[in-house]
């Protein structure tokens, strides 16, 4: 162990083979979620849901950071990362890993969840098995639901390739003989109305199966000749093509945000091509066909043996009514001192809220009390992502028509949430609410509602700061931490981020809080040094983070030297981690682990030794380059004793004990799940016991 010397000026950090990839960590998280779908300990439909999320989450990948470095390589970009990969070779790499995944996504599919899914008498009925009562209801169901709003087009001079909608399910037939008007093109297009489901169910008593379903693919297969009146298919393969999803709004020549996103938003359907997706048995000459259409090459092809989007099969587990092959339900534990006067009970003391384990209700509470409570004043909220049809919207926009003064920081630019946030700010702005879309060129990450109530003869802002948005549909699946406080300070503190975000005021110290771009990058890194000055000097000194990414190239280095300085630090990083630990000289007093299990590890939560009087911080941010200098976050300290202890013990030292459900990072850059002789801990199980109640 190196604990202080000169060695630490002469050790190079900025060496390439002591960082790892940002993609190629995030392929490695895909693949870790992967793995839970081939765990045979898992329950069956959680197993298909877990193949589901891993195939949605390589769509996002492609969609976005397989979409950025093609742009880079277009653009003649060679500059390399920490890594020393050029975009290129990291595309290479890419291409390589993700055929990797793909075909075991198929596999495990095919091989090993249908079969044990039709041990569950849960069926897809396959063309060639289905008998004559079957391929009645199933023609049926084409002529009714499908012919009706179906619009092949045939390839020839007028009819030129169409607009492929980005994700849409497609088909591509060849064909033989002449149409009505004497052409012979030889080849259509088919695309599958979005509208409808890509798995159907058949009746009970025509299956013969409790749970019976059908392909959409499959319907069309059958009945594709329909089309074509007169002429003969030859062949029909389903394909998919994924486009760049990112939106581009020169943000200094926009007047308006919100109306140039809005213009903006059409356009992604129809981005760029990054990736095609084919049948197996589609013949190489259509391919290559396909190929040139999409201006893709045999890098991005992907071609598989089943429906060419897995994450379609999602709502077939909401289908099927079989508690056992689903994870025992639960009901969200509600902290016994919240009594039905949140404002009473938050003066009192500090509450804090462990999501899912614990209600996402009390705050959806503090809202609407808040809306109808005639000492409130004013109501300041930040969203980033929210439903549809939040319950929390909904209590702004009761706040608003009662004349209460209403400001609502709506962040436009959440990926894939743009659309609904547009909106959600429209009906704000209807109600009378004041709406603002944070700062241009810095996305307004953090988590924070102030509610300021008159109580005598002043003022008391009672305020609520999480780890994770304002959705209450996500709090049931994502691990978060959520803080109500009536504290003078950290309330004065959330007080000058809103003023921040709303006038265009000079930065102001805060009490309490860090915040992201200001203080919260240099906060870390001095608490970082501090450790490390403390093992120099021989004193116990420890750090310990939860956090769901780590590619911060200053973070990563003063982690580098507070190891060589002999600070033992346990890093619980969810997804992407670009530090290496365990390299010998350097980060062998650094461990690695990831969680992943039934819920999403969300919490931000941080800990320092601090000479044995801890430190302790939840964040809306990770330590990513983008959550400390492009965006405004918030860190909040956890001061109530309590509350502290609870954070370390159940939000850190838990996980670190965690032998169920982790997987440990080499200093190769690999992970590997734990495996463990000693009792099982689960984190998330333990949690739910201690937290929740039972369904």
């Amino acid at each position: 162990m190196i604990k202080n010397t000169d060695e630490e000026s002469i050790i190079d950090l900025s060496r390439p083979e002591l960082y790892i990839n940002r993609e190629l960590s995030l392929l490695a998280f895909h693949h870790r979620v992967l793995a839970q779908a081939k765990d045979e300990k898992m329950p069956l439909l959680e197993r298909l849901r877990f193949l589901c999320i891993a195939s949605t989450n390589l769509d996002e990948f492609f969609e976005v950071r397989v979409a950025g470095l093609k742009q880079q390589v277009v653009v003649g970009s060679i500059q390399a990362g920490r890594d020393n990969l050029a975009p290129q070779e990291v595309l290479n790499r890419i291409s390589v890993i993700s055929h990797k995944f793909v075909n075991e996504q198929y596999t495990l599919f095919n091989e090993q969840l249908l079969p044990a899914l039709e041990q569950e008498a849960i069926y897809f009925l396959k063309r060639d098995e289905w008998n004559k009562t079957q391929s009645k209801w199933v023609r049926d169901y084409f002529d009714n639901e499908l012919l009706p709003i179906l619009s092949p087009i045939g390839l020839d001079p007028a009819h030129p390739f169409p607009r492929i909608l980005n994700k849409s399910l497609n088909f591509i037939v060849s064909l033989k003989g002449k149409d009505a008007f004497g052409r012979d093109s030889g080849m259509a297009i088919v695309q599958a109305p979005r509208s409808l489901p890509r798995v159907i169910q058949m009746p009970i008593d025509l299956s013969e199966y409790p749970y019976g379903f059908i392909f959409l693919s499959s319907i069309i297969h059958a009945y594709v000749e329909s089309l074509f009146p007169g002429m003969t298919v030859i062949g029909c393969y389903q394909f998919r093509v994924t486009r760049n999803s990112e939106l581009f709004v020169d943000e200094e020549e926009v007047d308006d945000l919100l109306r140039a996103l809005e213009g903006e938003l059409p356009g992604r359907r129809y981005g760029d091509s990054v990736r095609l997706e084919v049948a197996d048995n589609c013949p190489d000459k259509i391919i290559n066909f396909l190929l040139k259409q999409f201006n893709l090459t045999k890098d991005d092809l992907y071609q598989v043996n089943g429906p060419v989007n897995l994450n379609r099969l999602l709502p077939l587990i909401d289908l099927v009514d079989l508690p056992d092959l689903k994870y025992p339900s639960f009901i969200p534990g509600i902290p016994s001192r919240l009594s039905r006067d949140l404002f009473r009970t938050i003066r009192e003391d500090d509450i804090l809220l462990h999501h899912p384990f614990q209600s996402f209700t009390p705050v959806v509470d503090f809202l609407r009390q808040a809306a109808i409570d005639p000492q409130v004043l004013a109501i300041k909220q930040t969203l980033y992502r929210t439903s549809s049809d939040s319950v929390l919207v909904d209590a702004l926009v009761d706040a608003a028509r009662s004349n209460k003064e209403v400001t609502v920081i709506v962040e436009l630019r959440a990926r894939f949430d743009e659309e609904a946030n547009i909106h959600l700010a429209n009906r704000l702005q209807e109600a009378g609410a004041h709406v603002v879309y944070g700062v241009v060129g810095y996305k307004t990450h953090a988590k924070m509602i102030m509610v300021v109530r008159r109580e005598g003869k002043k003022l008391r802002r009672y305020v609520h700061l999480g780890t994770g948005n304002y959705h209450d549909r996500t709090a049931r699946v994502y691990t978060d931490y959520g803080l109500f406080t009536s504290n003078s300070s950290i309330g004065e503190d959330v007080h000058n981020i809103f003023m921040q975000l709303t006038t265009l005021g000079k930065s102001v110290k805060l009490k309490k809080m860090l915040h992201s771009p200001f203080t919260l990058h240099d906060g870390l890194i001095e608490r970082i040094g501090k450790e490390a000055n403390a093992a120099k000097q021989g004193k116990p000194a420890h750090i310990i983070a939860k956090i769901n990414a780590l590619t911060e190239y200053k973070i990563i280095q003063a982690l580098y030297k507070a190891s060589i300085a002999g600070v033992k630090i346990d890093l619980i990083v969810r997804g992407i981690c670009c530090l290496k630990p365990k390299v010998p000289g350097i980060s062998e007093n650094i461990t690695v682990r990831s969680i992943v299990g039934r819920f999403l590890e969300h919490t931000r939560c941080f800990y320092f030794l601090n000479n044995n009087e801890p430190e302790v911080f939840c964040a809306s941010a990770d330590w990513m380059t983008r959550n400390l200098s492009k965006r405004v976050e918030e860190c909040y300290p956890i001061e109530d004793s309590d509350i502290k202890k609870r954070v370390i013990e159940q939000g850190l030292q838990l996980y670190l004990k965690d032998n169920t459900q982790a997987w440990i990072l080499d200093n190769e850059g690999n992970y590997s799940r734990l495996v463990s002789k000693d009792e099982q801990v689960s984190a998330q199980q333990y949690l739910l016991k201690k937290l929740a109640e039972k369904s």
